[in-house]
């Protein structure tokens, strides 16, 4: 692993930012590890005969983060928040084609396993998604919670430091996001 100097991460990024695209081939090996930590993470969730890769979604999130312009990159956390994001819509759009592939069967939809439900019983990333968007429409905030804390892997302090609010409220956000999720995914 890459011994960093405090922040230089954020200097590349800061760097970018400032629309100085060379610093992106010297960042990509700094957090490149990380990368493959949360894509494995996220991957390890899915059943598994799936078809998606660590190391696959490792670089097609590295493709589309190459992609972005005109982005403010803040911090380190902000651009493994972004990071998250980006896998988590490439999980989706994979079972999406799954589910397309096999002509729509929704039996045949591409399973998540989630920490918080009972059991660690399996759930599909669509519906995982689905309930995100539902979520979202009457609390963004507990919704980008739970996308960061569950998809990006990060901590309560990390996550109350990209929303801009205190722990205790990602805390309580979060315990209140966990209950609703829980019960949206048990009706359907």
């Amino acid at each position: 692993m890459v011994q960093l100097a405090p922040g230089e991460v954020t200097q590349f990024l800061a760097a970018l930012s400032a629309g100085r695209q060379e610093a992106l081939p010297r960042l990509i090996p700094l957090v490149y590890a990380e990368l493959r930590t949360l894509a494995g993470r996220l991957i390890r969730r899915e059943r598994r005969d799936h078809t998606l890769s660590t190391t696959a979604l490792v670089h097609e999130a590295y493709l589309r983060l190459a992609l972005q312009h005109n982005v403010e990159w803040e911090h380190r956390a902000h651009f493994f928040s972004v990071a998250a994001q980006m896998m988590r819509r490439i999980l989706v759009d994979h079972a999406r084609k799954v589910a397309t592939a096999k002509r729509g069967d929704p039996s045949k939809r591409v399973a998540l396993q989630t920490d918080f439900l009972p059991g660690n019983r399996r759930v599909d990333v669509l519906g995982i998604h689905e309930s995100l968007e539902d979520l979202a429409k009457f609390d963004p905030q507990q919704s980008r919670i739970v996308e960061l804390r569950f998809f990006g892997g990060l901590t309560i302090a990390e996550t109350a430091e990209i929303l801009e609010v205190s722990p205790a409220t990602v805390k309580r956000e979060w315990t209140v996001a966990k209950a609703w999720l829980k019960r949206e995914l048990e009706l359907n």
